[in-house]
Formats: structure tokens, sequence, C-alpha cells
């Protein structure tokens, strides 16, 4: 056994028989690969999206959704509580940070409908969020402007 090169795939449902040869340089004759479970789950959640709603994707999100994009902070508050943008909220949201920028804002409080979003004007990015109906009792503290919608 000390010649023999060992190699463990832990989780994985099943092995490709020749791991050099890729998909597209099989042989007309040779069964193509079969989808992992993760390969399923992940079309299958990409199929229930619904094309008008934006739902931050993932940890390490650098979405861009109408020239905003969405940290992983962000994206993480977003997910917990339940906030999602349709596309003339993102609209909206990208106009608003336009105009803070024209005021020579850095960091503004956006507040919308549904939510209170802290956002680096020169990246364009949102940083934080917030569920409006828990806005009671904040403080905000590090912007220099903010944009109602």
């Amino acid at each position: 056994m000390s010649g023999m090169n060992t190699i463990l795939y832990p989780n994985v449902s099943r092995v490709p028989t020749n791991p050099s040869v890729s998909e597209g340089q099989r042989t007309p004759g040779e069964a193509p690969l079969q989808k992992g479970e993760f390969d399923q789950s992940l079309q299958k959640a990409l199929d229930s999206r619904s094309p008008n709603v934006i739902q931050p994707a993932g940890p390490a999100l650098n979405q861009v959704a109408q020239g905003v994009k969405f940290s992983a902070h962000a994206t993480q508050r977003l997910r917990e509580r339940q906030i999602q943008f349709d596309q003339e909220t993102l609209s909206r949201l990208s106009d608003a940070i336009t105009k803070a920028d024209g005021k020579g804002v850095q960091d503004t409080l956006v507040l919308t409908d549904k939510a209170a979003l802290i956002v680096s004007v020169p990246s364009r990015t949102v940083i934080t969020a917030m569920d409006r109906n828990n806005l009671n009792g904040n403080v905000f503290t590090n912007i220099d402007g903010a944009v109602i919608l």
C-alpha cells in the first residue's frame, strides 16, 4: 500500500471514471456525468427564484442590481429579516444613491417602504439593512446624509 496513491472523495455521490477527461472531451459512446445532489439542489433553487425579486444569493455576495451592490453583511440581514426588493425599488435606490453622490455624501441612510439601508455611496454598496417596522429607538451613526424614498 505504500506505493498506492489513495484519494478520498468525501460526500460525493458519484466519482467520475476518468477525472482527467472533462465533459466536453468524452467520447460519443460514453455516458455523461450524472449531476450530484449539490448541482440538483442549486438548480432547483435557481429555478424557484422569481425574476422580478432580488434575493441575495450567498454569503460572499457581490451581486449588482440596478448598479447597486449588496455586501455579505447586508445580504445576511436581508435574509434574516425577510426583506426583498422589486426592480422598481432597486431603481429608486439607485437614483437615491446618485442624488446622495451629487451632494458629496459618503455614507447615507436610505429609508424605503420596507427597510432602512446604510449605503456606502462611492462604492454604491448597501452595507447593512434593518426592517422598517423595527426602527423605533435605533440610533444611526457614521452617516453624513439620509435619503427617504
